[in-house]
């Protein structure tokens, strides 16, 4: 493997970041206008001239204490991923962050140093048996026009709460067929026999979408051999949650995204069940070919009670927009009806999309915190020229049961601000919301814009959080039985990268 300008593991190159607090007043029918500060967490550095600068798409992150680890896409290509992944720590709340770019990753400049032409699908985990913070990354080979090849699956570790971090570590088996959707998960539940697990999830997108999963138990410095379902299912985008027992639960769709699954293991990895079907999926084509899909959006409240969202047209006649939904399970087979979050009214023609939910760890039940963030347009029926895209909130102290207003955080954006990809216009797959002290802090990608061929896009955050508050509207739940679809039939698959 060639590396250029190598740097000794352990080096970290940090970005500043001017933290400049912008209040957005909105008045968008059905939603609460509200001045909510934003503060930039990263941005695009990145000099190469085969990618679209300064892009920053796709962002996750995870939070544990008042610490709270970003990653995202930086310099995207237009045909798959980007020139690397930036992370973005904050120990305040969201209301600073430092940042950086992950180090002998890439081979892009200024930080360099990597084997790898481009990057994808960063996700953050934490393993507090270990004190490591991961970031799991799909690096890509292929330079400008060339398609870029998928060559593993990657974790970057952090012993120092997420400010330094180490050249990247390959998953094992992840080198084989053409890997897709990586996603990363620990086990912090001192109790459990399995506390300090780590579990890496992927897809080969060269078989079908065929699921693997890796496990690591010594901080992510060594991993464990890929292992299939016990059915060989396929499958893309997986997010695992591990329950206070140890049991592992992966909600993940069937490989053309309409089908929501789910297997587990309890036994620390070292097999997986059968993957089966919770629901099929039934979502509408967003308007403007913006890049979007109905990929889960999984979390768990302290009591091991898992949380599934994902854009779905089940409630709106003739399938004209999106709500929200979601399902939810505390052992992972047996899952409640599909309900929609009340964001508006079924004929409002507001679409929503790519969901970041998140579930406050220190309550559970029927008191459980919930925020979710989310894109949407205010009309569905709008084209590439005329869509505005913006982004929500809302949040539940119920479990779920009941939601608050929502509010709009930023926006409206016009879809030419944002890169371009071969599989749309592109704010990310996903996006991602935190608990941190009883705040959530959700993090997207947002853009102004551009100045001439050079796009304005970074991810933001909430300058203070935001509260979790109480709500007024119940849900809706189907009649369907959310356990009847057979999930053995699944064709060729798609490859998000």
């Amino acid at each position: 493997m060639r590396h250029e300008f190598r740097k000794v593991p352990g080096h970290r190159r940090r970005f500043p970041v001017a933290v400049a607090a912008a209040a957005f007043v909105f008045g968008v029918a059905g939603t609460a206008s509200a001045n909510v500060p934003l503060t930039q967490t990263s941005s695009d550095q990145y000099t190469n001239t085969d990618s679209q600068h300064a892009t920053q798409v796709e962002p996750d992150s995870f939070a544990f204490g008042s610490t709270i680890v970003m990653a995202a896409q930086t310099g995207r290509f237009n045909n798959g991923g980007s020139s690397n992944i930036n992370w973005a720590t904050s120990t305040n709340g969201g209301a600073s962050w430092t940042t950086g770019g992950l180090p002998g990753l890439t081979n892009n400049p200024p930080v360099g140093g990597g084997a790898y032409d481009r990057v994808s699908d960063p996700a953050v985990a934490y393993d507090a048996a270990h004190n490591v913070w991961m970031i799991s990354a799909l690096p890509l080979t292929g330079r400008g026009t060339v398609a870029p090849v998928a060559v593993g699956v990657t974790t970057s570790r952090s012993t120092d709460g997420g400010f330094t971090w180490g050249n990247p570590i390959v998953v094992t088996g992840s080198t084989v067929g053409s890997p897709d959707k990586n996603w990363i998960v620990c086990d912090n539940t001192t109790t459990s026999p399995f506390y300090g697990n780590c579990y890496t999830e992927w897809d080969d997108n060269a078989d079908g979408n065929r699921i693997y999963m890796s496990t690591s138990k010594d901080g992510g410095l060594t991993w464990g051999p890929a292992r299939q379902t016990a059915n060989s299912a396929t499958g893309l985008g997986g997010q695992p949650l591990v329950q206070p027992t140890g049991t592992v639960i992966v909600p993940i769709d069937n490989a053309n995204e309409t089908a929501l699954l789910v297997f587990n293991s309890t036994n620390g990895g070292a097999s997986w069940s059968a993957a089966t079907a919770i629901t099929t999926i039934k979502a509408h084509t967003v308007a403007g070919s913006l890049r979007t899909g109905p990929l889960p959006s999984a979390e768990m409240d302290g009591a091991g009670k898992v949380y599934v969202a994902w854009q779905d047209c089940r409630f709106r006649r003739g399938c004209k927009a999106n709500d929200i939904v979601f399902t939810t399970s505390t052992n992972g087979t047996t899952w409640t009806a599909i309900q929609r979050i009340p964001i508006d009214g079924t004929k409002s023609g507001v679409d929503h999309f790519i969901p970041g939910l998140a579930v406050d760890s220190a309550t559970a039940g029927a008191t459980a915190k919930l925020a979710l963030a989310y894109y949407y347009y205010p009309s569905a029926a709008c084209t590439a020229a005329t869509c505005q895209l913006d982004v929500g909130y809302l949040s539940s102290v119920s479990g779920g049961a009941t939601w608050s207003l929502p509010t709009q955080l930023a926006g409206p954006m016009s879809l030419s601000w944002l890169p371009n990809t071969t599989q749309g216009r592109m704010v990310g797959d996903y996006i991602s919301t935190s608990f941190a002290n009883g705040t959530a802090h959700p993090v997207f990608s947002l853009a102004s814009a551009p100045s001439g061929t050079t796009f304005n896009q970074a991810i933001y955050s909430p300058t203070s959080g935001l509260a979790a508050t109480a709500g007024f509207a119940g849900t809706d739940a189907t009649a369907l039985n959310p356990n009847a679809q057979n999930s053995t039939a699944i064709a060729q698959g798609f490859a998000r990268r």
